[in-house]
Order: C-alpha cells, then sequence, then structure tokens
C-alpha cells in the first residue's frame, strides 16, 4: 500500500508539473507571438517547471485536485489586437496547449504501444501507460477548469471581448477578488462536497479522455 500511494503520488506530480510548464509556457509565448516581450523577459517563456510553479496554486492541486500555475505578466497595451483581443488570445493559448500536450500523449495508449502493467524500476512499481494517463488527465482537468468564464481563469478573457469597455476595466479592477471567491469555491469543492467544479470539469473531461484514448471506463485515476 506505501509503494501504491507512492506509486500515484509520483504520476500526480509528474503531470501536474507538465500540465502546468505547457499552460503557463504558452501563454507567455502567445503573448511575445503578440508583441509583448514582458513575460519573456521575465523568464516565463520557458519549459522549466520551476518557472512557472505558484506555491499555493501548487498545494490546491495536489491537495484538493484543483490548482493553478504563476500568473503570466501581460501588459495588454503592448498586444497587437489591442487589450480585450490580445488577452483572450493569450488566455486561450494555455487551455489550447493543454488539450493538444493531450492529445499527443494520448497517442500511444490509443495505439497501444505502452503496457498498463507496471514492471519494476529499481524495485519499484511503474507504469508508463498510468503516466501517461495521469499526464492526458491532468492537461484536461487544466484546460476544462480555465475556460470556466469566471474572473481570472482564462475563460474570463474570451467572455471579456464580448464586454462593453466599461464592462471590461470594472472587471480588471476587481479579479483579485474574484480570485478569493474562486478559492472559496474550491475549498467549499473539496471540503463540503458541493460537486459544483466536479459536474462541471469532469463529464467534458472524461469524455475526450475516452475520445482521445479510445479505452473504456473505469478511469485508471477511480482506483486511487
Amino acid at each position: 500500500m506505501i509503494f501504491a500511494g507512492l506509486e500515484y503520488f509520483i504520476y500526480m506530480l509528474i503531470a501536474l508539473l507538465v500540465a502546468i510548464d505547457v499552460h503557463e509556457c504558452s501563454h507567455a509565448w502567445v503573448a511575445n507571438q503578440l508583441g509583448d516581450p514582458t513575460a519573456k523577459n521575465a523568464g516565463r517563456l520557458s519549459l522549466n517547471p520551476m518557472a512557472h510553479l505558484d506555491p499555493l496554486g501548487t498545494l490546491f492541486l495536489l491537495i484538493l485536485g484543483l490548482g493553478w500555475g504563476k500568473p503570466v505578466p501581460v501588459d495588454a497595451s503592448r498586444l497587437r489586437p489591442g487589450p480585450k483581443v490580445g488577452m483572450a488570445l493569450v488566455g486561450m493559448g494555455g487551455p489550447g496547449a493543454n488539450f493538444l500536450t493531450a492529445a499527443l500523449f494520448s497517442i500511444p495508449l490509443r495505439l497501444r504501444l505502452v503496457p498498463f502493467m507496471p514492471h519494476r524500476i529499481v524495485g519499484f512499481p511503474f507504469s508508463w501507460g498510468m503516466l501517461l494517463s495521469w499526464i492526458i488527465w491532468f492537461n484536461l482537468i487544466l484546460a476544462i477548469f480555465n475556460l470556466i468564464p469566471f474572473s481570472p481563469l482564462d475563460g474570463s478573457r474570451l467572455l471579456e471581448v464580448f464586454l462593453p469597455s466599461r464592462w471590461f476595466k470594472f472587471v480588471a479592477r476587481y479579479e483579485r477578488y474574484a480570485l478569493i471567491l474562486l478559492l472559496l469555491l474550491i475549498l467549499a469543492e473539496r471540503f463540503v462536497h458541493t460537486g459544483i467544479l466536479v459536474r462541471i470539469i469532469f463529464p467534458p473531461a472524461e469524455f475526450l479522455w475516452w475520445k482521445f484514448t479510445n479505452l473504456t471506463p473505469p478511469f485508471p485515476w477511480r482506483y486511487l
């Protein structure tokens, strides 16, 4: 049981690092492509996970199953399409990269190129199939969670494109308070078992995981 728990923790940790790394680096890459090098100059245009990990967000993700990376600094005024459209494109870069990563990592599973049966590495049971499953799962979870149109999640950037300018400025001004509300919602999900976020995120994530891998339920993480 100790080995099993440690095994799953390693899967989750690697998957977490991959998902957050890809997500935040893609925000920086899109911003740089659109004319704002702020994130690049801050060292965020990097695949080094240490450049993107937020201590509180990482702790939330490991303990509660939902979290975030360190926000990527963006100067919206320097984005070529303009602040609203530019921020929407930067925002969609993260979830888009997570979906692409999930699709790429699903190819070996879909083609049955890697086994789920664990084998021992230095005396430790390890399954490449389970590792890939967790990487796909975390990328899907992070992408769908961030597409929720609630500030400061990436989905709110897309919603703000359709907001009048005065509402856009209002949302930007009070974004920090929305983050507090989001944290409370995550905590309520975990400890009060509201089921709100689970009902929003899990159905599309499980559907896409099945479509990408062509593996039928029960899903590997259900055994935790």
